[in-house]
């Protein structure tokens, strides 16, 4: 694109931007280099491991209304085309407390009225796992969600869900995506607020919810211990409140500056329990408040970091592996004098620990590997119709330990980690202790993460260098074996003496993800030689 056909790009999307900031914004770049216009207006936001995710602003590679409508009218044509009475089952559609979530909601209902399309829009902000469940709850052709789950405050994004509750996987990505191209998104028609096919759905979806909860509990005889919890300014605080009490759980002591959605985030930089200081206010109120465990939901409520108190007081928090380990051991075992405990099956991705698969293994139930992405966990479900799935993870601290929704749900599991603390008190261990006999039945599998910060261009680029050429050692080791994912573009090389490590361009961020796992050693150096061997190929 040249700087003046951006230029003329921007002009177009300055007459037809609807928010007073975005105008204010592109008004100044006019005004600026013309560099930056062509940075905004050359290409499109593409679906990527999560939908639609960018920096809220103005232009088609920043997401905003304009953005959101034709992502809207994209799906609506693609609905009416491949789904047998898509009008009438409709879409429904949710949104969080980040930035034009709500006006991007409200657009996206209106866009699909226009089109004949019957939109239930929630009327309150709710957490994603809800919109994934209510989708098959109501019966509709699809879901939308806005949000940018756990990204930086600065962003917004816009997931899609399947007629199953499943986020959108190939094919249905890529078409979706040329039906998107089919419209100019400064010239998307829509409805007026109040046309009839717009359906407000209340608080009686969320009940229906909050009353599917406590069927996730495998101990429910189990009196309930202090669980300290922080929503981390996001939108699943209330509901969380509501599931406990249905569970039949004490109500969870709340980091109260974080309780209510703001999506100006206050008092975290990066509003992701992973990352380090996310969950400092949380570990301080679980300090004193005597916790047995300290739970926390990402923004849109679909993940759940978790940290547990150690001999000297401190509090250390759990890898997203070490959660699954601990859901997988309650779950398998809990399950094993049912009927039907043969027909069980988990899943788990290809860049979490291998330990699931040996645990399921002994206790006689399959595990499937899968791509990155909690949609390919969803997808390998709807692959075994014959099994009863009880247990899906992916070390991003995603977790499915319910039949539905058909994503991951941090609330259902945040319940569900609340019983594990309480059965731990009631066998008078700690969790510490659970996770030590883990390892003593299976072996101490030690995992380790790195992250390197890169643009997505140059990220991806590094990848398929290493792809084209990879390494005959690493880190002093032989590397014996190389298996590449392309669907998943992730690249695993498997070293002597049973070191594993893998990498791939994030999704969503823009980084290089690095992963490494071995049993009773550290895979940590290898990391370090392979983030090097990145930089040299970036």
């Amino acid at each position: 694109m040249t700087p003046d056909d951006a230029r003329a790009a921007a002009e177009r999307w300055l007459a037809a931007e609807p928010d007073d900031d975005l105008r204010d914004e592109l008004r100044a770049l006019l005004a600026g280099p013309a560099e930056q216009l062509v940075e905004r207006f050359d290409g499109r936001l593409q679906f990527g491991t999560a939908g639609l995710r960018a920096e809220v602003g103005a232009g088609p590679l920043r997401l905003n209304r304009l953005v959101a409508r034709q992502a809207a009218a994209g799906l609506g044509e693609y609905l009416l085309e491949t789904v047998p009475e898509a009008a009438d089952a409709g879409v429904l559609i949710g949104y969080d407390a980040r930035r034009k979530s709500d006006l991007c909601a409200a657009d996206t209902a209106r866009v699909l009225a226009a089109m004949g399309i019957k939109a239930y829009l929630f009327d309150q902000r709710v957490p994603t796992p809800l919109v994934s469940w209510g989708v098959t709850e109501v019966g509709a052709a699809a879901g939308v969600v806005v949000t940018a789950s756990h990204n930086p405050p600065a962003d917004n994004g816009y997931k899609v869900f399947l007629g199953d509750g499943s986020q959108i996987v190939a094919p249905h990505d890529a078409l979706i995506s040329e039906r998107i191209d089919h419209f100019d998104p400064t010239a998307v028609v829509l409805a007026a607020d109040d046309d009839p096919l717009i359906v407000r759905v209340g608080d009686a979806l969320i009940e229906a919810y909050v009353a599917a909860v406590p069927a996730v509990r495998r101990r429910p005889d189990v009196a309930g211990v202090t669980v300290a919890y922080t929503a981390l300014h996001g939108v699943g605080g209330a509901i969380v409140e509501r599931a406990f009490a249905a569970a039949g759980l004490p109500a969870p002591v709340v980091v109260a500056e974080q309780h209510v959605p703001d999506g100006t985030f206050p008092t975290v930089a990066f509003p992701n329990p992973e990352e380090p200081g996310a969950m400092d206010l949380l570990l301080a109120l679980a300090e004193r408040s005597g916790a047995a465990v300290a739970l926390a939901n990402d923004p849109d409520a679909d993940r759940l970091g978790v940290a547990i108190p150690q001999p000297d007081g401190s509090w250390r928090k759990l890898s997203g592996d070490e959660i699954g380990w601990l859901f997988a051991d309650h779950i398998l075992t809990s399950g094993d004098g049912e009927p039907d405990a043969a027909d069980r099956f988990v899943v788990t991705t290809l860049v979490s620990s291998g330990l699931l698969r040996t645990m399921a293994e002994a206790h006689g139930v399959e595990a499937a590997e899968t791509f990155t992405g909690f949609k390919w966990v969803a997808h390998e479900i709807r692959a075994r119709p014959d099994k009863r799935f009880v247990f899906g993870y992916e070390q991003a601290l995603g977790y499915l330990v319910a039949e539905r929704p058909r994503d991951k749900d941090g609330i259902t599991a945040a319940v569900l980690f609340a019983e594990i603390a309480a059965v731990a008190a009631d066998r008078g261990i700690t969790l510490q202790q659970w996770l030590d006999q883990i390892a003593g039945a299976y072996g101490r599998h030690v995992l380790a993460d790195r992250s390197v910060r890169m643009p997505p261009a140059q990220g991806t680029a590094a990848v398929a260098a290493l792809r084209a050429q990879p390494p005959s050692e690493l880190g002093g080791r032989r590397v014996e074996a190389v298996e590449d994912y392309p669907e998943a573009n992730l690249l695993r090389l498997e070293l002597a003496g049973g070191v594993r490590v893998q990498v791939r361009p994030s999704g969503t961020e823009p980084k290089v993800k690095l992963y490494g796992e071995a049993v009773g050693a550290d895979p940590a150096p290898f990391l370090d030689a392979l983030a090097a061997l990145l930089d040299r190929n970036g």
